[in-house]
């Protein structure tokens, strides 16, 4: 069975996840700094912007991918993936040195564990219903 939904959002935030790497690289190599941050908040934001993505997308995909093999409908998958994007999408935007609280990064962190956290409790409810 391919994973045609799970693909798609695989594909879009694996461009996001090389976008955020390569803003990282950039930073480092403006201040000449290869591994660490030296205490600078600059390149740190930058390093935890794509830090923060290699967190949770890898999960947030393997349980999109459970839930597709499992036989979710193509609209809740679409949901959850659509989700996940925007939210990594604006928390980068939200996580800058102007404003740590601003809004954008505690919405985009909240979208990301609601996706993880509804992902996770459907996988464990189908398992479940499967088995009893």
């Amino acid at each position: 069975m391919p994973l045609m939904v799970t693909a798609l959002y695989a594909g879009v935030l694996g461009i996001l996840g090389v976008a955020l790497a390569f803003h990282a690289g950039t930073g480092r190599l403006k201040q000449r700094i290869s591994l660490g941050t030296a205490d600078d908040v600059g390149l740190l934001i930058r390093v935890r912007r794509h830090g923060n993505f290699t967190e949770y997308v890898p999960l947030a995909l393997v349980l999109l991918a459970v839930l597709e093999l499992n036989g979710t409908s193509a609209t809740i998958l679409h949901l959850l993936g659509s989700t996940l994007l925007i939210g990594r999408v604006i928390h980068p935007v939200g996580l800058s040195m102007e404003n740590m609280n601003h809004p954008l990064r505690f919405l985009g962190t909240l979208l990301t564990m609601l996706v993880l956290i509804i992902s996770a409790v459907i996988a464990i409810w189908q398992y479940l219903t499967a088995v009893m």
